[in-house]
């Protein structure tokens, strides 16, 4: 098991005793003074698009736990090394911070998820004990927990809630399903958030963009966010193309901006594949087009594959490369992405968009970290 600790006494001696234990790279934080201001630790952090949200609102990571290589070394390359690329099963104990956030894996709750296996599923869906495990150790000032919206609806967030309840009473939990698209996002992705604090009640940010906005400001739109960029990829800087079979090429071109595969069966017959021509129903985002004024749908791991979703680009006949999906998930174009181009994929599909994140930060959780209430612990004996 991996323990960590936070004292400032960390002699030379017991320090590099315990280095030779693990690899110098998870444990070179440990050498660095506690960042002052405010602090969080990020568990199950991906690539880090909620620690890069929460940075820029001028929280400091100190932690982070990622079991993906991949996405770990994308987190160290952004924010440092105190990322821990191990499962979270085997991390025994957690630096002390104000703050816990991170999104146990939620293809076990996602209708995308219905192949696992059972086995699978349930493995998946219990990963939220490790984060509730975490916040009863570290008693962080608040905790928010990232998952798609399914899970508020689960028999597992009623777990989690009873769980919560008899264990860390002085919590106040509240949860709530945001749109990105309402917060500058250029992208309709709905996503469950579960805020815990035990200095104050927590509150949501109000809409900055869309017709539910205070000033009726409009979405952010595909176009403003990718638009600058290249209409053929230039392979560099994420920008990858892809090589279509020239059949995939003549199904491209049959689909209008704004179309998806019904507009393939209308235009091309002929070229549209058995497996849809024998089911006339069913999703209607695949195989469709962007359209050039409107924020995109969900960006998903495999967003290269316009039988996957609406991936293509607006106007070329191409589905999106890696760089305008990261810019529609809110990404920097100086982000650091490492792995394969399936990997950074996955990485991009699965992140919480920074500015989302940002939005988050700055106006639900920054007020209640800097509330001066503060409920004493109980334990759960006493609040039996």
């Amino acid at each position: 098991m991996h323990k960590f600790s936070t004292s400032a006494a960390i002699l030379p001696g017991p320090f590099s005793q315990y280095a030779k234990k693990c690899h110098s790279e998870e444990v070179a934080w440990l050498l660095m003074a506690r960042p002052r201001g405010k602090t969080f630790i990020d568990l199950f952090a991906g690539a880090g698009g909620l620690t890069l949200g929460f940075k820029a609102a001028d929280v400091k990571p100190v932690f982070a736990v990622e079991v993906d290589p991949c996405a770990a070394r994308t987190y160290k390359a952004n924010f440092g090394a105190h990322v821990l690329d191990h499962p979270i099963e085997t991390v025994d104990s957690f630096p002390s911070a104000d703050l816990v956030i991170g999104g146990p894996p939620c293809q076990g709750f996602s209708p995308l998820g219905r192949d696992r296996d059972e086995g699978s599923r349930t493995e998946l869906n219990r990963l939220w004990r490790h984060f509730l495990r975490a916040v009863e150790q570290v008693r962080p000032r608040v905790f928010l927990i990232e998952n798609v919206p399914e899970f508020l609806k689960s028999d597992q967030f009623a777990a989690f809630l009873r769980t919560s309840k008899r264990r860390m009473p002085e919590y106040e939990i509240d949860w709530k399903v945001l749109s990105a698209a309402d917060f500058g996002v250029p992208q309709r992705r709905r996503r469950g958030f579960v805020i815990g604090s035990r200095v104050g009640h927590p509150e949501w940010p109000e809409p900055t963009h869309g017709p539910d906005s205070a000033g009726g400001t409009p979405f952010v739109t595909v176009r403003e966010a990718i638009g600058d960029l290249p209409a053929l990829p230039t392979d560099r800087d994420l920008h990858w193309g892809r090589n279509p079979r020239p059949e995939s090429i003549e199904r491209y071109r049959a689909v209008p901006e704004g179309g998806n595969r019904f507009d393939l069966a209308e235009n091309r017959p002929d070229l549209l594949p058995n497996c849809w021509r024998n089911k006339k129903s069913g999703t209607t985002d695949v195989f469709g087009r962007l359209s050039w004024d409107r924020p995109a749908l969900t960006i998903r791991t495999e967003f290269y594959k316009p039988e996957k979703g609406r991936f293509l680009h607006p106007s070329e006949h191409r589905p999106i490369t890696h760089r305008e999906a990261a810019r529609l998930q809110s990404f920097p174009d100086d982000f650091i992405f490492e792995g394969s181009r399936i990997e950074i994929a996955r990485q991009i599909g699965n992140a919480v968009p920074p500015l989302l994140a940002r939005m988050l930060a700055e106006k639900a959780v920054l007020p209640l970290l800097k509330s001066r209430r503060s409920r004493p612990r109980q334990s759960a004996a006493g609040a039996a």
